[in-house]
């Protein structure tokens, strides 16, 4: 399992495309898998959507995105095809009975492929394009597609089009980025800043001004990291500027700083919600992979808002259907944990778990640490064993008895120069049997005065997916515990501060039930699902 490529709601039911090799574990062979949901969270799994089957995707159908057409909502997917020639080019499908919700087949357009590579453009740097836009009139639209320029600027180009079938490159770009190299999976969507439509998603045709700005999202090729941008959209100019040009695509923010790529988001209009997609890929080797049969999976979706707090970047949390997952619950809230402790946690099963945990600092540790701290990266400090004086801490998941093996999530505050204090939220994935990978990952998380230290948990047998002040600062681990399985694995308080205690002033647990995903059958594929 690969990117996501198409997500969208359709005549009730969510659909998931995603690249897939129905052959192997590994690269090669790329068509789409199709799963539908009423829920986000429990699937059935539909027969491959397309495959490639056309000199203009031979080499694989790789991602796209889908744009639901006025006025009945039927959906145009443009994707990207490699040719015969390993040309990137972009091609249209529509479904095939537009009257059946599970859209179980699809039709090429005989005038496939509809865009080629313009000059300029290797012939192997033009993909993935995004859900495409209309301009104030309704009359025309607008998609962009990635790509990069001789001098290894990150570029994303933009077309116009009124019938999906002839396009016009407009002038200029969307956005560079001068060094960011070839941008993958560009994403393009507007965000409510306030007024009546705060904490609510927005079409992707909502026009540009007052209260709406625009994200932009790329996937870089380089790091294969998702970065994003938020800022001001011109569509007459054909032009995007971000509030803080420091924090560009590519050089500033990310959706998440473990493992999470060729990200996709859809408008729910059922729900009037903007939905993230992540892919989570392996972090051990090919070898493993082949081992085990499968390899990749996908975050839990996620809904996507503007932070009206900061004012600065997004927030990111689990779709809310996540919580039906929620069984039985314990609270730990009010434990104090000392400088240098570790205490286990009686949670019963602890290999697929919903947490959410609040923290508070013992004051007078705050007001003696004077000393600046201004050196502090979540991937350079040493992970979790390392002992600095208002941290880390945090939980440990996915643990063994003996703690050989753990996943530490957690928070380290530091004192700047000029004295005020920053935190970091991080995740140490060195503890487990990664064949390939052992790393710390994070970054710092806005605290705002008056609030919590606070930070949600999903842990899933070998992945754990972290939020960090409601979703400001978001990090996915892909591990591989050995020890730390079924009635094995435990969860631990810690504090290895050498200068404060802790409070865990809020701290719930919850068992997660299963999702149980089922087969496709086309004898009952319908009624069986319909009550889910």
């Amino acid at each position: 399992m690969l990117a996501a490529a198409a997500p969208l709601f359709y005549k009730g039911w969510y659909h998931f495309f995603y690249q897939y090799n129905p052959n192997s574990p590994v690269w090669g062979n790329i068509t789409w898998g199709h799963a539908i949901s009423r829920d986000l969270v429990r699937w059935l799994h539909l027969p491959l959507a397309l495959v490639p089957d056309h000199w203009y995707d031979s080499r694989g159908v790789w991602t796209g995105s889908a744009t639901l057409l006025p006025p009945d909502g039927r959906p145009a997917v443009l994707y990207t095809g490699a040719t015969d020639d390993s040309v990137q080019v972009q091609n249209l499908v529509f479904p095939a009975d537009p009257a059946d919700p599970l859209l179980l087949r699809w039709s090429k357009s005989d005038a496939n492929p509809v865009l080629l590579p313009p000059p300029g453009v290797g012939p192997q740097d033009f993909r993935d394009p995004t859900t495409a836009w209309a301009d104030a009139t309704g009359s025309s639209w607008r998609v962009a597609i990635g790509t990069k320029d001789e001098s290894h600027a990150g570029i994303a180009l933009v077309y116009r089009t009124t019938d999906f079938l002839t396009y016009e490159l407009l002038p200029g770009v969307l956005r560079r980025v001068a060094g960011t190299g070839m941008w993958e999976c560009v994403d393009f969507y507007p965000v409510s800043t306030g007024g009546v439509a705060a904490g609510e998603g927005l079409d992707t045709s909502a026009v540009a001004g007052d209260g709406v700005k625009h994200v932009l999202k790329a996937s870089m090729d380089d790091d294969r990291n998702d970065y994003y941008a938020i800022g001001s959209y011109d569509l007459e100019k054909n032009v995007w500027v971000p509030d803080d040009a420091e924090a560009d695509v590519g050089i500033g923010l990310r959706y998440d700083w473990g493992t999470f790529y060729a990200s996709k988001t859809f408008y729910d209009p059922a729900k009037r919600r903007r939905v993230l997609w992540g892919w989570v890929g392996e972090m051990d080797s090919e070898g493993a992979d082949v081992r085990k049969g499968w390899a990749s999976i996908q975050a839990i979706p996620r809904t996507v808002v503007f932070d009206v707090k900061t004012g600065s970047n997004l927030i990111q949390w689990p779709v809310e259907e996540v919580e039906s997952l929620r069984m039985s619950s314990r609270n730990f809230s009010g434990i104090t944990v000392a400088p240098g402790s570790v205490i286990p946690l009686d949670v019963g099963s602890a290999t697929q778990l919903d947490i959410e945990a609040e923290f508070v600092i013992d004051e007078a540790a705050l007001m003696a640490t004077t000393e600046a701290d201004v050196g502090y990266n979540c991937s350079t400090s040493g992970g979790a064993a390392a002992r600095g004086m208002l941290g880390p801490f945090g939980l440990l998941v996915l643990a063994d008895k003996a703690l050989s093996e753990q996943t530490a999530v957690y928070f380290y505050v530091a004192r700047g120069r000029d004295g005020r204090l920053r935190a970091h939220f991080c995740q140490d994935e060195s503890r487990h049997a990664n064949d390939i990978v052992k790393r710390v990952v994070g970054s710092t998380v806005p605290v705002l005065d008056g609030e919590k230290l606070s930070l949600r948990i999903l842990v899933d047998h070998s992945i754990v997916e972290s939020f960090a002040q409601k979703g400001r600062t978001c990090i996915t681990s892909r591990v591989y515990p050995t020890e730390a399985i079924y009635g094995d694995a435990r969860v631990f308080l810690f504090n290895n501060a050498t200068n404060c205690s802790v409070v865990a002033k809020y701290l719930t647990t919850w068992q997660l039930n299963s999702t149980y995903n089922h087969p496709y059958s086309s004898s009952k594929g319908f009624s069986l699902f319909s009550t889910l």
